[in-house]
């Protein structure tokens, strides 16, 4: 399975409605803002790693193929690795 952002978008929209429902009692909400916070964090990491592939999809497109050996190795192996 291949998660996309808007994967993200929709678990970020459906923890906002856990939090969001009325009938939760305070250990719930405690519960619900602990698994927030958690998925915030996690949410956090992924679309930084987007935005530096963007960026590196940036400077190819701007500066062409000479600038992929001064970039990591984003989307691929490097020869011998598995």
């Amino acid at each position: 399975m291949r998660n996309k952002l808007t994967d993200l978008n929709n678990h970020l929209f459906a923890q906002l409605e856990r939090l969001s429902d009325e009938g939760l009692d305070a250990d719930a909400i405690d519960r619900e803002v602990k698994r927030t916070e958690a998925i915030v964090s996690v949410a956090d990491q992924i679309t930084g790693n987007a935005e530096l592939q963007l960026k590196a999809a940036k400077l190819f497109a701007e500066h062409g193929q000479g600038i992929l050996p001064m970039l990591p190795q984003i989307g691929g192996r490097k020869d011998g690795e598995e």
